[in-house]
């Protein structure tokens, strides 16, 4: 210390450095968007419980022709039957078992869901991509057949579709697929918009970049946030819409076990044999609830401003 005082010198100060076990500094990696939408989605019970209950839903769908304790389409002994050990939901009026029906209807059910989704995803989101990037008379074209399809309530256009079309499972499908492209198209077409004038798209531009490669490589990764929220939620507005349409007749023929057609079978016996409609109706109510559930969730774990 004395040797210090009078050479005028200063201490010196020991510096210290963050390190981990092996001697390194620690490196953060940046987290993925889909590992924070993961993140968050887990986070939302609701939505956790959704899933879960969706995802019984379609296993239970899958095994139908396994689990199923009768065909959709045996009768059995007994016509109208109350709930029993033997049949867990009862039988109709011809004694088919409507808890083996229920099980075959939710793979038509929630086919046709995904399906008419599938349809109105593709037409609508590329419409929308052509639309919002071209712009000018493509995205007039695009706008004067957006409002004509929009004049229409969407139960409306499908009951038109199937009109020109006819009965029948297939044209549900389409019917209701055609009734949702516009809301795609809509929310592409805005996406697309705000997106095409930052400075990465720009930069895609002038670096040579054709236009459908700055579209599909630049453009479209941004859209897929909510159009997977919308398209999640689309599938338990198609599985209603379809519920509806067969209901009235126009969709499922007999004896298809779909669950709106069984709805309409059991209508004129609600009274007297509860069952036959309030089984498959508490299947629809349980699958377009969890699908809302999670779409809910999607919904949120997409938003940056509610992701901590």
């Amino acid at each position: 210390m004395s040797d210090l005082i009078a050479t005028g010198d200063s201490p010196p100060i020991a510096r210290t450095t963050p390190q981990t076990g092996s001697g390194r500094l620690p490196t953060h990696r940046p987290r993925s968007m889909a590992s924070m939408v993961g993140r968050t989605f887990i986070r939302n019970r609701t939505a956790v419980a959704g899933l879960v209950v969706l995802t019984l839903i379609v296993a239970l769908a899958i095994l139908a022709p396994i689990i199923a304790p009768f065909g959709f389409d045996v009768p059995s002994r007994s016509a109208r039957e109350a709930p029993s050990g033997e049949h867990w939901f009862g039988t109709d009026t011809l004694g088919r078992d409507i808890y083996s029906r229920v099980l075959y209807g939710a793979r038509i059910s929630i086919g046709i869901g995904l399906f008419s989704v599938a349809i109105g995803l593709v037409i609508g989101g590329l419409l929308g991509l052509l639309s919002g990037y071209l712009g000018r008379r493509v995205d007039s074209a695009v706008g004067i057949g957006t409002d004509i399809l929009l004049a229409f309530p969407g139960v409306l256009l499908a009951l038109v579709v199937i009109a020109i079309l006819g009965r029948g499972l297939t044209n549900v499908v389409i019917a209701v697929g055609i009734a949702s492209i516009p809301s795609y198209t809509r929310l592409v077409r805005s996406q697309v918009i705000a997106a095409k004038e930052l400075a990465y798209v720009e930069a895609a531009r002038v670096s040579g970049c054709s236009s459908g490669r700055v579209m599909m490589r630049h453009l479209l990764p941004n859209v897929l946030g909510p159009v997977t929220v919308l398209a999640t939620l689309s599938i338990a507005s198609a599985i209603l819409s379809a519920a509806g349409l067969s209901y009235l007749g126009l969709g499922a023929q007999p004896p298809t076990p779909e669950w709106g057609a069984m709805v309409s079978d059991g209508r004129e016996h609600l009274r007297s044999y509860w069952w036959m409609s309030t089984m498959p109706g508490f299947a629809i109510m349980l699958t377009v609830l969890a699908i809302n559930l999670v779409g809910d969730g999607l919904r949120d774990a997409f938003d940056p401003r509610l992701r901590r």
